[in-house]
């Protein structure tokens, strides 16, 4: 396991992805950035490519890749559009996974087909304005009547929101936080305006509204009072699959950097020969060799069927905290053609600060793996 290579498969997927990405993402990052939004004819071409859904097995629509191939898709989109990435995240790995892995059968079959077929958008819902870091904190309520769950509440910053078919809600009950799968046209769901956002402009991020939404019995995810652990268990794999986006806008912002290093020259000579660059470089190279090797590594024993929170944690803090300093060095090295929109360094400085706070802060991040190795303690070896 440890001695990971990618099977030629992997490989396929890969190269069609990273196609994809050249000839379809790149050439309309700017505008997603400029107009907020991902153009619809693209959100169709991702769907007809077959990459809403890859995660999930052929059974459910889906592709069949598991969390290694999912983490390709995201690294390779993440090289384009960390925008784009976030819209497939948000819809695949943490809306449409939350029900495949606390759903029932029934609730598989009715949702996560459609979704993973691209036919519907999902969306996550966790995140209220008492409830970020402190999660557990839910106001959202649920009760039932009949046969029906009704809900009311307010959730923030919901990507997706304002154009998901399907939400993953979670909801406190007499018995504790619940998940329910709430359909967009049920009345009482009301999405606000998209939020004006510093980076990833293209993510429709919305407030949802729920306003006596009734929703069937058998929408529930999973048992009643039990969803607080669906949503962490969906989260370890939204992080590993946010890492792979961080890993992938690296790579790509390293590879623009010394091209243009090699091309710019001052003092009459390319500015790649100063050892300045060439150890911002050399720090860039480390840091995505470190992201890679936990990435892959990880995401291979989560396909493996082992619990990798920790481990989830330690990728999604390293790695977006390794994206901010690629970053910052790839600006540097521009210099004034790093801050200007003329070139997409700026664009993805601006995208990558988003990454240390969402799908948990890097401050709970924090505390998830100093829990678990004191409660193990201090010992890093693994079942």
């Amino acid at each position: 396991m440890f001695d990971f290579e990618f099977n030629e498969e992997q490989k396929m997927l890969r190269e069609m992805v990273r196609d994809f990405t050249e000839t379809e993402i790149k050439p309309v990052a700017h505008r997603i950035d400029e107009e907020e939004r991902i153009p619809p004819e693209l959100i169709h071409k991702i769907r007809d490519l077959g990459i809403l859904g890859a995660v999930f097995p052929a059974e459910y629509g889906g592709g069949g890749v598991g969390e290694v191939g999912y983490c390709i898709i995201q690294e390779e989109i993440a090289r384009g559009c960390l925008s784009t990435a976030t819209f497939i995240g948000a819809h695949q790995s943490i809306g449409t996974n939350a029900i495949y892995l606390g759903g029932s059968e029934e609730l598989r079959k009715k949702y996560v087909i459609p979704l993973a077929e691209g036919k519907m958008i999902g969306a996550f819902a966790l995140t209220e304005a008492l409830a970020g870091s402190d999660s557990f904190n839910l106001r959202t309520r649920a009760h039932k009547e009949g046969d029906e769950w009704v809900l009311n509440g307010e959730k923030l910053w919901i990507t997706n929101g304002g154009i998901a078919d399907i939400v993953s809600v979670f909801a406190r009950t007499e018995r504790g936080i619940t998940g329910f799968v709430v359909e967009t046209k049920m009345p009482g769901y009301l999405a606000g305006p998209p939020e004006k956002k510093m980076g990833i402009k293209g993510s429709v991020t919305n407030a949802i509204t729920l306003d006596n939404v009734r929703v069937p019995a058998t929408n529930m995810i999973g048992e009643d009072g039990r969803g607080f652990v669906v949503a962490m268990k969906t989260l370890d794999a939204g992080r590993l699959g946010l890492g792979a986006a961080c890993m992938g806008a690296s790579k790509e912002l390293l590879e623009r950097s010394a091209k243009y290093a090699k091309e710019r020259k001052q003092f009459d000579v390319p500015i790649a020969q100063f050892q300045a660059i060439q150890f911002m470089l050399a720090e860039m190279t480390t840091m995505i060799y470190a992201m890679e090797s936990m990435v892959y590594r990880t995401a291979a024993r989560y396909d493996a069927g082992k619990n990798v929170s920790r481990e989830a944690a330690i990728v999604k803090l390293y790695c977006s905290e390794a994206l901010g300093e690629v970053a910052d060095m790839a600006v540097q090295i521009h210099g004034g053609m790093g801050y200007s929109r003329e070139l997409p360094i700026e664009r993805f400085y601006r995208d990558a600060r988003i990454n240390r706070i969402f799908e948990g802060t890097n401050e709970i991040q924090k505390v998830v793996i100093a829990r678990d190795i004191l409660k193990r303690n201090g010992s890093m070896r693994q079942s």
